[in-house]
């Protein structure tokens, strides 16, 4: 009784995760019409690509493929950098010892509780000092520096054996080869983990993005997908479309990392 009531639970929050995906995707293959039925229907009938052919639309007022172009490259090197950063610095803060050394994590650490939405006008003002805004690189180089990043790669680097580090330094490696050559390749899991989620955090970001972006060419996807919500009227297989164009990098690079962000979770947790 006890598997069976497991099961049940896992099976509902199952339904709950994947019947809006599923929806999502019945209705961008509607027409204009059925979208609009009421009541509404799960089955599109006829299937049609009108969703599709609107957001690809060459000339269109609302660029949904280059809002995703412009996502992707603002992810991709965000993720690149939070991964180079991050990794550098937790691996002092684990492995190196320096007067301060625990101030510092810990003033780190305490910058996660600190409500992102407070940071939006300094950063802006920021940004504008050095004329960066309505440019991509207004999304990939303010949160490079991931407090969170430093946190996760260092309790990683923590669960890693010393004497791994110790027989390379034996062997004549310095520090730096120490950390290249042996520390990263054995913290793939945590490495690929921390790509994944900073990826899904960029990739996800509305509110920063549209305080920063202008010009129509150059919002990220989750911002412009906004401008696609009509004030009257809503086209809904439109709207659809683009949701699901959001949503296949993410699945994609979830399904592709799973193994690797469940083995640097579990492990990363083994020592504080």
């Amino acid at each position: 009784m006890r598997r069976i009531a497991l099961y049940a639970v896992l099976v509902v929050l199952t339904a709950l995760f994947v019947v809006p995906l599923v929806w999502m995707v019945l209705t961008s293959l509607k027409t204009y019409p059925a979208a609009q039925h009421s009541p509404p229907t799960w089955l599109p009938d006829p299937v049609s690509g009108y969703g599709y052919g609107r957001i690809s639309e060459p000339g269109s007022q609302n660029p949904v493929l280059r809002w995703f172009a412009n996502s992707m490259l603002a992810a991709t090197l965000n993720a690149a950098l939070v991964v180079a950063t991050a990794s550098c610095a937790a691996y002092a803060l684990a492995r190196m010892r320096f007067r301060g050394r625990k101030l510092m994590f810990a003033l780190i650490v305490a910058t996660l509780f600190v409500p992102p939405a407070t940071l939006i006008v300094p950063s802006f003002l920021v940004a504008d000092t050095f004329g960066w805004l309505d440019t991509l690189t207004v999304v990939v180089v303010p949160s490079a520096a991931s407090a969170f990043g430093v946190f996760f790669l260092r309790q990683f680097f923590l669960s890693l054996p010393r004497e791994i580090e110790e027989a390379a330094l034996l062997d004549g490696a310095n520090q730096w080869q120490v950390f290249t050559r042996v520390v990263l390749p054995l913290s793939r899991p945590a490495l690929a983990t921390l790509v994944v989620l900073q990826f899904l955090t960029n990739w996800n970001d509305f509110l920063w993005p549209i305080f920063v972006l202008f010009s129509p060419g150059r919002l990220t996807l989750p911002a412009g997908l906004g401008l696609l919500q009509g004030e009257y009227v809503s086209d809904y297989p439109v709207i659809m479309a683009g949701a699901v164009l959001a949503s296949v990098p993410a699945l994609a690079l979830f399904v592709f990392a799973q193994r690797y962000i469940i083995e640097g979770v579990s492990r990363s947790g083994l020592k504080g």
